[in-house]
Formats: structure tokens, C-alpha cells, sequence
């Protein structure tokens, strides 16, 4: 395992961007598959949440580019907008004076903007896969010339919501030289599909696709006949410890009724669902990495993209319906080498 990133035989210039994010030394994730992207081999890498999945793929990435600065070089594929985003602020930073681009396509924003900005040349295009598709059927785009493909959260990306549109993209990249699936888990029912995008793999395991991170305590609140499990929450809440909380319900409703209700007793809180503006989203997403509210009420849309390294505690309201989900859920709290505390209430 490489110890320090001087041994990935990077340039100065992306030594010193990382050195300047304080990335000195690349987690195992980044030190096991650096090599085998540089090779230009297809990559399957599974690691769990917060251990730099987005620099595994990022660092080689720019790496190609530096060397070789082609336009329309990588498309990064994610499941949901807020992943996205947090994709492209850290390309932006990994990058930074490199003179590298790189474009982002999500929904909920303006498509006559987006359709000025597909227009202009990239290095890497970073997108969710409906807003992608929508530009590409209006001509803006032409996936052909995309030499790179990368599936971020690849088990969400092939999974039911997803498969169709993910088939079309892959289709429609006629030149495709090279492939990355990135994710925590690993679904065996998706072999197949996987076998489909990619041609002779290595697969990078650093974690079994089926566990939990180590620096994660969890812990089930047993709720009771008639017992109320909003108070339950309050009491939790009088705990100073619970400095940061990523709170988890099942439905877009009853998140936003969950936030209102702790709004109403005086705790900071605000709410990310897909019934929010992109904006909106991003506005709460923002006051909670800052610290401006306490706890941030989400669905699963914010299981995938919320990268915060000091949430203190992520709540489950309800048992998550996947094992998938609730690894995803618990791996926003213990991320960069920090303990965190995951807390389910189980009727």
C-alpha cells in the first residue's frame, strides 16, 4: 500500500492542490486502485462511505488529463444531485490552476443554461442521469466522444430507478476505452449488468460491500406500545453531544412534518427532499455543514452526497427497507477517521 501520494508519481501541481486540501497521505481505497486506473483498466472499487471513493477516481482522472488535456475526456455518472455537486467542488479543488473543466448537469435547475453551457467544451462532465439524457436527445450533447466512464454510487446507478437510463448512456458512448464503478456496497444480483459495462474488471475491495465503517457505534431505541417517538427524540436531543444530527425519514412528508415539529420546539432544523428546489437544497445542505441549524431532516435522497465530515449522529425514524440504505444513512457520520454514533428507533 502506497503511503504517501509522491509515490502515485503524480505531478507537482496535483501534489500541491491535494497537499493544499490537507490530503497527505491517500486512504487504502486510493492507494489500491491508483495504479490499476493509471493502467487504463476497467475498475470495480468497493469502500466504505467517507474513506475518499471521489479521489480514487478523481486523482487518476486528473492525473490523465494533465498529461494529455482532451476535451470530452471522463463522464462521472451519479445517482442523485447533492452527489453530484460535492463531485464537482472536489474536481474544482483537486484541479485548482491546472486549467482543467469541467461541467455539471442536474435537475431542478435551468435548462436553457445548461444547454448554453453543454455547448462549451469540458474536460469532465458530471451529471445525474435524466438531465444528462435531456441534453444529449436536444443535441447539446454528443456522448461519443467521452473516452471515460465512471458510475459513482454504481449499485444505485444499476439498480431499477436507474438501469434504463444508465443502458441508453453507455450505448450512446461508442468510443468508451475505459470504465469505474465506485460504490460502498455491492449488489451479486447486479453481475450481469456489471459484465455488460465492463470488460475484464479488477475489482479493489476495501471493505466487504456489506459492512459497516468500524468507526461507527450503533444502537437501536426500542419504542414502545403508545409510546411517543417524537419525545423520545427531544429527550435525545437535550444531549449537548448531539452536536450535529442527520435525521432519516422514509417519506418526503414526514420529513417535512419532522422538521416543522422540531422547528416549533426551538431546536435549529431544516429539511432535504426531493420536494425542495435544487436551491432549497442546496441552501439547507449548506446552514447545516456551517453549523447555522442543528439537524438536517432528509430522505434517502441525501443518503448518497451528503459529505460532511462532522456529523456527529445520523437517526434513523424508522428501519431503513434496504440493509443497502442503512449502510449508506449510517456512513455519513465516521468519516475521515472520526467516531460516530448511528441510533435506529425500532417499534
Amino acid at each position: 500500500m502506497m503511503q504517501s501520494f509522491d509515490e502515485f508519481k503524480i505531478s507537482k501541481q496535483l501534489g500541491y492542490a491535494l497537499d493544499d486540501l490537507g490530503f497527505t497521505t491517500p486512504t487504502p481505497i486510493q492507494s489500491e486502485s491508483f495504479s490499476v486506473i493509471a493502467s487504463g483498466k476497467n475498475v470495480v472499487g468497493i469502500a466504505q462511505t467517507g474513506t475518499g471513493k471521489t479521489g480514487a477516481f478523481l486523482i487518476p482522472v486528473i492525473q490523465k488529463l494533465i498529461q494529455n488535456p482532451s476535451r470530452s475526456y471522463a463522464l462521472i455518472l451519479v445517482p442523485t444531485r447533492e452527489l453530484a455537486t460535492q463531485v464537482t467542488d472536489e474536481f474544482k479543488s483537486m484541479s485548482k490552476g491546472l486549467r482543467l473543466s469541467c461541467s455539471c448537469f442536474i435537475g431542478g435547475t435551468n435548462i436553457n443554461t445548461d444547454l448554453r453551457v453543454a455547448r462549451q467544451q469540458t474536460n469532465v462532465l458530471i451529471a445525474t442521469p435524466g438531465r444528462l439524457l435531456d441534453l444529449v436527445n436536444r443535441k447539446a450533447i454528443d456522448l461519443r466522444f467521452f473516452h471515460t466512464l465512471i458510475l459513482d454510487e454504481f449499485d444505485r446507478m444499476l439498480d431499477m430507478g436507474f438501469v434504463h437510463d444508465v443502458r441508453k448512456i453507455v450505448h450512446a458512448m461508442s468510443k468508451r476505452q475505459h470504465n469505474m464503478l465506485f460504490s460502498a456496497t455491492l449488489d451479486n444480483k447486479q453481475k450481469k449488468i456489471i459484465e455488460e459495462i465492463l470488460e475484464n474488471p479488477v475489482t479493489v475491495k476495501v471493505s466487504t460491500g456489506q459492512t459497516s465503517n468500524d468507526n461507527i457505534d450503533q444502537d437501536i431505541i426500542k419504542v414502545g406500545a403508545g409510546e411517543d417517538k417524537f419525545a423520545l427524540l427531544l429527550r435525545m436531543l437535550e444531549n449537548v453531544d448531539l452536536e450535529k444530527v442527520l435525521i432519516f425519514e422514509e417519506t418526503k412528508h414526514r420529513a417535512s412534518r419532522l422538521c416543522e415539529k422540531l422547528q416549533k420546539k426551538g431546536i435549529s432544523s431544516d429539511q432535504i427532499h426531493g420536494n425542495k428546489s435544487q436551491n432549497a437544497r442546496q441552501r439547507a445542505l449548506d446552514a447545516f455543514k456551517s453549523g447555522k441549524v442543528r439537524t438536517l431532516v432528509a430522505t434517502d435522497v441525501a443518503a448518497r452526497g451528503i459529505d460532511v465530515s462532522d456529523i456527529t449522529h445520523v437517526i434513523n425514524m424508522e428501519v431503513p427497507q434496504t440493509f443497502d440504505s442503512y449502510i449508506h444513512r449510517i456512513g455519513r457520520t465516521g468519516r475521515a477517521g472520526k467516531v460516530g454514533k448511528a441510533f435506529t428507533f425500532v417499534d
